[in-house]
């Protein structure tokens, strides 16, 4: 388990919650909604912010300039690394330098294997053939995400992500959580949301 993506403050803040008496089932409820959000979009969020960072291998198997990373937003990159065979140990390579220079593209978190002249240059073919060091996350997670955090901690909480509820002598079926046929997945408007920071 990492770490959550929302206080216990902020959740009863947003909520407008004074009391303690679902103090623990709240804190628990935010661990695991926080696991099941950063499992749905693919991205721990606040986890690799700091060191010692991800390490991402790529295998190259065609002629290409670039390599995207995966994890979101990068904050630094620690270094970049290339070798032509598998039997080789890695090469670093340096921004700028004469023969093993690269380029960081920061509108899509991609590296670009270049000449010192800027002028693109396919990076070594072959598996793991290129290896980047980096830093990526949120220091502060953004607000519309802890909305949706929040907004899913009361989903369970309240029982709407079960088919049948009873409230008082009543009985509510939910057949769908979400508007699309047969998607049982988060409701709408959390998913609007959530679907804005998940790595397909």
């Amino acid at each position: 388990m990492g770490l959550d993506l929302i206080t216990l403050d902020e959740y009863k803040l947003l909520e407008g919650i004074k009391g303690t008496t679902d103090d623990d089932k709240f804190e628990a409820l935010i661990t695991h909604v926080s696991q099941l959000i950063k499992n749905y979009c693919g991205n721990d969020f606040v986890d690799s912010y700091g060191s010692p960072g991800i390490t991402e291998y790529f295998d190259i198997q065609w002629a290409t300039y670039t390599v995207q990373l995966r994890k979101f937003p990068v904050v630094n990159i620690l270094g970049v690394y290339e070798r032509s065979s598998q039997s080789e140990a890695y090469t670093e390579l340096f921004s700028g330098s004469p023969d093993y220079s690269w380029w960081f593209d920061t509108v899509s978190d991609s590296i670009f294997r270049t000449y010192e002249s800027g002028a693109y240059r396919n990076w070594a073919c072959g598996v793991g053939s290129v290896q980047v060091d980096y830093t990526a996350g949120y220091d502060e997670i953004p607000d519309d995400l802890k909305l949706a955090v929040t907004d899913t901690v009361t989903y369970y909480h309240v029982g709407e992500h079960r088919r049948r509820q009873s409230i008082g002598s009543s009985v509510r079926e939910n057949n769908f959580t979400s508007s699309i046929r047969n998607d049982t997945s988060f409701p709408d408007h959390i998913k609007r949301i959530l679907d804005l920071y998940r790595i397909l």
